[in-house]
């Protein structure tokens, strides 16, 4: 093994893979300002956010390789100190965490209108964005590579916080979303989307928060925790995209007027927030479906209301309740 393998070389793995992961963000970026959804403000001033949250860290990650490896190329000695890309890192990700936390928690809240679920995933992110920020702040003001096992407690309690609002949040919609199959297959192909991007929105960020947590514990003063703790905030803003991008999907299949009083249901595009009862998760679909087992077959291709779909499939048809804004 090289005499840098454990320093420059596990760091600069970290930045070109948080560059790649920059690249397909700022793909989604530009997918979703090309569709032109009329979503509400707070949404629109999230993305922005983000957009300028992820292009000042990955350029910051880019500048400390430049640093590392350009400017104190015969000065060995620099990699006894944090750039301050790398303080910023939990600082940026706590960030990006805590947004995708509150917009993820406000979906299963117009899913479900149960504030008390609502409540819990607040009173966790809120804490967790805490710890993120209290743990960048004090590895700046050690600044030392060698002194940074000061905050191991501090990195363990962020970062199992994380973790633990990621599978409550991918468990909670994993769950309200598998109760919402019908058995037909035009539905259910978006049910199992919608399930897919749920789990996608805890397991790829949790994954990296547990290789953050365990390579910091054991191996305090190399670099291999931030190859696995830079590109965690592209993770999450990765996953909150594609919860907003796969509403051209959803569009497709379902007729205009349909998918515009959902946009309003699930507080996708200006509107009250309206709770239309026991089937606050429904979503009007133009599907063609067999009301028997002969040749009779029933056109649905027109917008039917929750309880004219209800009289042919009971109560709890067209629950495919979404997590995207």
């Amino acid at each position: 093994m090289g005499l840098y393998d454990e320093t420059l070389g596990t760091l600069l793995v970290g930045i070109f893979f948080n560059t790649y992961l920059y690249g397909v963000v700022s793909y989604q970026f530009a997918a979703y300002y090309q569709a032109n959804f009329n979503d509400r403000l707070p949404v629109k001033c999230m993305v922005l956010f983000l957009v300028f949250l992820d292009t000042f860290h990955s350029v910051a990650a880019i500048y400390m390789a430049w640093v590392y490896m350009v400017t104190n190329y015969a000065n060995p000695a620099a990699l006894q100190y944090a750039a301050w890309p790398y303080p910023f890192t939990p600082i940026g990700t706590a960030a990006a965490a805590f947004v995708t936390h509150i917009f993820l928690g406000d979906r299963i809240y117009r899913l479900t209108h149960n504030k008390v679920l609502y409540g819990i995933i607040v009173m966790m992110a809120l804490p967790t964005f805490g710890l993120g920020i209290a743990c960048g702040v004090k590895a700046w003001i050690i600044h030392l590579i060698a002194d940074m096992p000061q905050i191991n407690n501090l990195a363990t309690a962020w970062l199992a916080m994380q973790m633990t609002v990621d599978i409550f949040i991918t468990g909670t919609l994993s769950i309200v979303l598998a109760r919402a199959k019908t058995g037909w297959p035009a539905t259910d192909s978006i049910v199992r989307r919608l399930i897919r991007g749920a789990v996608q929105t805890g397991l790829f960020a949790s994954i990296f928060s547990l290789g953050d947590l365990i390579s910091f514990l054991a191996l305090p003063t190399t670099n291999f925790y931030g190859m696995f703790a830079i590109p965690i905030g592209r993770i999450y803003s990765n996953t909150l995209m594609d919860t907003l991008l796969v509403r051209e999907k959803l569009k497709s299949q379902m007729t205009s007027s349909a998918f515009e009083r959902t946009s309003r249901v699930m507080g996708w595009i200006p509107g009250p927030l309206t709770n239309p009862g026991p089937a606050a998760t429904s979503i009007h679909l133009g599907v063609h479906r067999s009301l028997q087992n002969s040749a009779d077959v029933a056109s649905l291709d027109e917008e039917y209301s929750y309880s004219a779909l209800a009289d042919y499939c009971g109560r709890s048809t067209l629950q495919l309740v979404t997590m995207i804004s």
